[in-house]
C-alpha cells in the first residue's frame, strides 16, 4: 500500500475560463481560472479539473493578457497553499 508520503500533486494545465469587471468596485477583476492537477500516489494517476473563482485589482490601461496572467497567477498561489497544507 503506498504511504502518504508518496503523494505527489503538480499542475499540468492552467487556463482562465471566464472572467467579468466586478459589478460594484470599479478596476477589480472577477472570474474562474480552471487548472488541472495530477496526482500521483503510489503507481496511481489521477488528474483533478477545479474551477477556482479568483479576484484582482487592476490598474488603468492593464491589457487583457496582462489580466489573464494575474488571474491566473492568483489561481496558482491557491494551488500551492493548497499542495502545501496537504504536504505537512
Amino acid at each position: 500500500m503506498p504511504t502518504e508520503g508518496s503523494r505527489r500533486l503538480e499542475l499540468i494545465d492552467i487556463a482562465v475560463q471566464d472572467k467579468q469587471s466586478h459589478p460594484r468596485l470599479p478596476g477589480r477583476v472577477t472570474g474562474h481560472v480552471r487548472a488541472v492537477l495530477t496526482e500521483r500516489l503510489g503507481e496511481h494517476t489521477q488528474n483533478h479539473e477545479l474551477a477556482i473563482p479568483v479576484w484582482i485589482d487592476t490598474t488603468p490601461g492593464a491589457s487583457e493578457a496582462d489580466i489573464d496572467m494575474a488571474l491566473m497567477l492568483k489561481a496558482a498561489e491557491i494551488v500551492a497553499r493548497m499542495k502545501a497544507r496537504l504536504a505537512g
